[in-house]
């Protein structure tokens, strides 16, 4: 069991340091602006999920824990 929580806790730290990082998940959708017949216009529209700092914050804490509890059980 000590490597599950060895593991998990890097995983945590690892996750959390990058939504600290980039603040949200950026993705890019296309969306119909105009059809007339066969011709169609398309407009690329970028948008973003946020992601709190507090998200981040509790990752890395959960993830120092979890290192914690595995390094103290033998």
């Amino acid at each position: 069991m000590k490597w599950i929580a060895l593991f998990w806790g890097v995983a945590f730290i690892v996750i959390g340091v990058i939504v600290l990082i980039y603040h949200g998940i950026p993705y890019t959708t296309r969306e119909k602006v105009l059809q007339i017949g066969p011709i169609e216009a398309t407009q690329e529209v970028k948008k973003t999920i946020p992601l709190p700092p507090v998200l981040g914050g509790s990752l890395l804490v959960a993830g120092i824990v979890l290192i914690i509890i595995g390094a103290k059980k033998s």
